[in-house]
């Protein structure tokens, strides 16, 4: 499919910021583990992966070359797969670290939790940091994780700051190590976010066990997804997935067999 003004459907997110070996043995956290696992995603049907890259020590990085790298490895492994780069701050990185690191960026597609970039009310830098990464041919997609953020973006969105074409969002349904996504939930906020920035690109992805059937759900009504350990690392039966490829596997079999309901197993 192409890429550019496009988002892929199936974005697998194999590690996130936070979750280590300690969480689950095959979460990949060096880059030729990371490297590996997209190769596997790929050919379980991911079309794109959302990287996190980690320092020596294991610990989420911003780390300019290290996205190099793995970009660079990612690109001669699986040419055909989109790589999105984050530019989330997990705690360690200011609004004003993460906006001067956003163009220095190579990927094509990065991703923006409008909720850290705004964090100091800087209106003006965050701005001129999303204009010149647009201007530069980079696409955004903004990370919106409650109302609040949908509501903050719409108003980004008619102030000019947050530039309206190609507008990508993430729609992340839970939390990490707290609320779990609930499928009664995604309907509403799907026709919400349609109600509050219309023509959008919209994706979603779901902490939880239920993770399988409410991206199911969401591919049905036409969205994308993003699915992997980043969010969830069980099976809809219960059962601890093998890796991030049996993830993709079982959430692309759910859609293909049209086995989605609201109902927890």
């Amino acid at each position: 499919m192409p890429w550019g003004n496009s988002l892929p459907q199936v974005m697998v997110a194999p590690n996130g910021a936070r979750r280590t070996k300690d969480d689950h043995p095959n979460l990949p956290i060096t880059i030729p583990e990371l490297v590996s696992d997209a190769i596997a995603c790929h050919r379980a049907g991911a079309d794109a992966i959302h990287v996190h890259v980690r320092n020596n020590k294991g610990q989420h990085t911003l780390d300019i070359g290290l996205y190099r790298e793995v970009m660079e490895e990612l690109k001669t492994a699986v040419p055909d797969m989109l790589v999105q780069l984050t530019t989330e701050s997990a705690g360690m990185y200011s609004p004003s670290e993460q906006r001067s690191i956003l163009p220095k960026l190579g990927a094509q597609s990065v991703s923006v939790a409008i909720r850290e970039f705004l964090a100091d009310g800087e209106w003006e830098s965050a701005g001129r940091a999303y204009h010149q990464a647009f201007e530069t041919g980079k696409d955004i997609q903004h990370i919106l994780y409650t109302m609040k953020d949908v509501d903050l973006l719409a108003r980004m969105v008619a102030k000019g700051i947050v530039p309206s074409a190609r507008l990508q969002i993430l729609l992340v349904m839970g939390t990490y190590g707290g609320t779990p996504a609930r499928f009664e939930d995604l309907e509403p906020l799907l026709s919400n976010v349609d109600k509050e920035i219309p023509n959008t690109q919209l994706a979603v992805c779901a902490f939880g066990r239920l993770e399988t059937r409410i991206l199911s759900a969401t591919f049905k009504h036409g969205h994308n997804i993003r699915v992997g350990f980043e969010n969830n690392l069980y099976h809809d039966d219960g059962r601890i997935a093998k890796g991030n490829a049996s993830r993709v596997t079982e959430v692309l079999h759910f859609i293909s067999s049209r086995r989605v309901d609201s109902h927890q197993t």
